[in-house]
């Protein structure tokens, strides 16, 4: 017999099958209803509704935190500056995306600024 990890402990049903409605529910915006319907129709599993949202409620919170170490941490926040510019005779937006620190948010700027405005 094979040992369920201790989170799943005392669930009847398949730790495959209620991470698999959960990571639905979570990511995809269904509704509860919707999951209850595909875990019928995809999986063979006859749940409630009411069931799959204990089910979000219990093991949410638990994805979250063991998945939170895996992503990519992001900045807090970035400005965008907008000019309107005169190149060669012709009128163009220049936009400029700073983050919280200073740096520029766009990688190769100049790779960037070359193919927009040759000559700078």
């Amino acid at each position: 017999m094979i040992a369920r990890p201790a989170i799943f402990k005392w669930r009847q049903t398949e730790p495959g099958l209620i991470l698999c409605a959960v990571r639905w529910y979570l990511r995809y915006s269904l509704s509860l209803r919707d999951v209850e319907e595909l875990l019928e129709e995809e999986r063979g599993l006859n749940v409630d509704h009411t069931t799959v949202w204990r089910w979000v409620q219990y093991y949410g919170p638990e994805l979250e935190q063991r998945l939170r170490q895996h992503l990519k941490p992001t900045k807090k926040s970035w400005r965008v500056d907008e000019t309107y510019v005169r190149v060669k005779g012709r009128w163009c937006y220049l936009y400029r995306a700073i983050d919280s620190r200073g740096s520029r948010v766009v990688k190769n700027l100049k790779r960037f600024e070359k193919a927009w405005f040759p000559g700078s």
